[in-house]
C-alpha cells in the first residue's frame, strides 16, 4: 500500500509510532525515505551470510516485516542456523510471521534493551539504534559485544547528523528532495519530520564510532555511506 499517513493537514501530531497504519505501508515508505534501502538491506544479507556457518545463532533487530531476516536467508541457501528476529511492535511481528515461513527463524517480542542475548555470531541491527534512548545505547552494544563469539560481527546502519551546520543543511536539504522525487508533498515530509523529531535521536559517525569502540568492538569499518546515512560492519 502507498504511504499516504501523512498527506492531510494535521492540527495536532502525535509521536511517529510502529503501528497497524505503519505496518500497512512500510515496504513504500521506508523506500521512498531511506536512500539506498534497496542495496543496503541485500548486501546485509550477503556479508552477514560470509560469517554464518552451520549451528550459529543470529539476531536481526528492530526486525520490522523482516527483510533483513529474508536478505541473510536468501544467502544461507540450506544452512542450519538461528535467527532471532527481535521487535517491539506487536504489529510488525504479526505482519512479519506471514511474510517470513522458515523452521530457522523466530520472532521476538521484546525491547532490545531487556533482551537476555544468547551466545551469536552476527547481529544485524538496520536503523533501529536511532530509535534507542541515547543513555541505553552504549550499554546496549555492549551487551551485544559480549554476546558475540569470539571474532563475532555487528552490522549496524543508521541516520547521521553533521557537526558542521553547511553540511547538515545540505544533506537534510537533499534528503528532503530525495523524498519529494519519490512522490511525498511538502506537507508530508514536514509533518513526517515534525512526528519522527522526539523520538528518532541521530548521532554524528564519530560518536557512533567512538561508543563502538567503547562497548567493546576491536575494529569497525564503514560499507556505505549516502547522504545522511551510514552502515558499518563491527568486529567484537
Amino acid at each position: 500500500m502507498k504511504d499516504d499517513i501523512y498527506h492531510q493537514s494535521h492540527s495536532h501530531l502525535v509521536d511517529f509510532a510502529f503501528d497497524q497504519r505503519v505496518v500497512n505501508v512500510f515496504p513504500d515508505m521506508i523506500r521512498r525515505s531511506v536512500p539506498g534501502y534497496e542495496l543496503v538491506v541485500p548486501l546485509s544479507g550477503l556479508m552477514a551470510a560470509r560469517y554464518i556457518r552451520s549451528g550459529d545463532r543470529v539476531y536481526d533487530l528492530g526486525c520490522s516485516l523482516g527483510a533483513t531476516t529474508l536478505a541473510v536467508l536468501n544467502q544461507l541457501g540450506n544452512t542450519p542456523c538461528e535467527i532471532l528476529a527481535v521487535d517491539q511492535s506487536a504489529s510488525m511481528l504479526s505482519r512479519a510471521r506471514e511474510l517470513v515461513r522458515d523452521p530457522r527463524v523466530q520472532f521476538v517480542e521484546a525491547d532490545v534493551n531487556t533482551l537476555d542475548f544468547l551466545p551469536s555470531r552476527i547481529v544485524l541491527s538496520n536503523w533501529l539504534l536511532q530509535f534507542v534512548d541515547p543513555q541505553q545505547r552504549l550499554p546496549l552494544l555492549t551487551t551485544i559485544a559480549q554476546s558475540l563469539k569470539g571474532g563475532g560481527h555487528l552490522l549496524l546502519a543508521e541516520k547521521i547528523r553533521y557537526d558542521d551546520p553547511e553540511t547538515q543543511l545540505f544533506m537534510e536539504d537533499t534528503h528532503h528532495a530525495f523524498k519529494a522525487a519519490n512522490g511525498y508533498s511538502n506537507l508530508e515530509i514536514s509533518q513526517k519530520r515534525r512526528a519522527v523529531e522526539n523520538v528518532m535521536i541521530v548521532d554524528t559517525e564519530t560518536i557512533h564510532l567512538k561508543r563502538l569502540q567503547a562497548a567493546g568492538f576491536t575494529k569497525v569499518i564503514v560499507w556505505y555511506r549516502c547522504l545522511n546515512w551510514i552502515s558499518f560492519l563491527a568486529q567484537a
